[in-house]
């Protein structure tokens, strides 16, 4: 993945190069290379000052450049295989290499190949920490014994390239379902807020809204600790808790927490003021109940990847109440 990462980034300043008129990537590496004569170097300083876009480019393939040379400086690597390697997946017949042309594709495969063992390194390397930030999509990400989570968008999760010693960690932000391969001797522990979620080989919810903690158990036996209590929960169970309340547990028998990766959401005997709440979670909506009556108001259904004004039509239906907007706010009222 970070491979994919750097390579795009190395991609898209070519990218850039391509635009501009009269400075070309043979120029550019020609001036990283010392190669440039009088009159070209002051072709490319006077591009640099001309444009603050032009000088990031510039740095940018400055940076992936001397990083790859100071790799190469402390990494045994047959060049010539690296070369024929790469020249046999993206040039199958044979092509001439002469003139500048030669250097300035060579100087590309430098690149590729070192960010390449760079990304292997960093990869290898058991004390990386890596953090996956899910900005506005939902990201699945598996980590490195096989567990796969699935972190919802505004959440993130941290945690070693490669567990070390006898658990496995992983610290939460937000909201992430976790489908966690067995292991007994090394049990899979989550750290969110002030909250400790241990496990074996199970699959669970953990979502997070400020201080307010909730865990959801799909399969399996988690472990949930929080000032020195903890509950055991086994499937379609849940735990609560918050900076002002004690951890409680309690059966669920809705699926609402998988709204974000099933794109669904299955109500059973869900109550009105629940549903509002994940609806507005998932659409970004401004729903609010205007009658107090209706909020226990209960539920059976399934939304399957219904638009907002399907779900709305139906709760409007359900409940007999009228939906009245005002801006941008939805208000369910009789």
């Amino acid at each position: 993945m970070i491979f994919y990462h750097y390579y795009s980034y190395y991609l898209n300043c070519k990218t850039l190069g391509k635009n501009f008129d009269h400075i070309n990537d043979d120029l550019l590496v020609k001036f990283l290379l010392s190669e440039a004569n009088a009159n070209e170097q002051e072709q490319v300083k006077e591009w640099l000052s001309d444009d603050e876009a032009n000088l990031t480019y510039y740095n940018q393939l400055k940076k992936i450049w001397d990083d790859s040379r100071q790799l190469a400086l402390t990494t045994a690597v047959d060049e010539n295989k690296a070369w024929q390697k790469f020249h046999q997946r993206v040039h199958p017949a044979p092509v001439r290499r002469i003139g500048f042309g030669w250097m300035r594709v060579a100087a590309s495969v430098i690149i590729i190949v070192g960010v390449g063992l760079l990304a292997y390194f960093m990869l290898n390397d058991p004390s990386k920490e890596i953090t996956v930030l899910a900005r506005q999509t939902v990201l699945n990400d598996t980590l490195s014994d096989g567990s796969v989570v699935t972190v919802n968008k505004g959440s993130s999760i941290t945690y070693l390239s490669k567990f070390k010693g006898d658990t496995r960690k992983v610290a939460l932000k937000g909201e992430a379902f976790f489908t966690v391969t067995p292991n007994k001797k090394k049990p899979f522990i989550v750290s969110v807020n002030d909250v400790q979620i241990k496990v074996v080989g199970t699959s669970f919810n953990v979502k997070t809204v400020n201080d307010r903690t909730e865990v959801v158990v799909e399969s399996g036996i988690v472990q949930v600790t929080r000032a020195g209590k903890t509950v055991e929960l086994k499937a379609n169970e849940k735990a609560e808790t918050s900076k002002d309340s004690v951890l409680t547990k309690e059966a669920v028998s809705d699926k609402l927490y998988n709204y974000y990766r099933t794109k669904q959401f299955v109500c059973d005997d869900t109550p009105l003021w629940k549903l509002v709440e994940v609806v507005n979670e998932a659409y970004g909506s401004h729903i609010i109940i205007g009658d107090p009556a209706l909020r226990n108001l209960t539920i059976t259904t399934t939304f399957d990847n219904e638009t907002l004004e399907q779900v709305l039509n139906v709760i409007s239906i359900t409940f007999n109440v009228k939906v009245k907007r005002e801006g941008d706010t939805i208000i369910l009222q009789q």
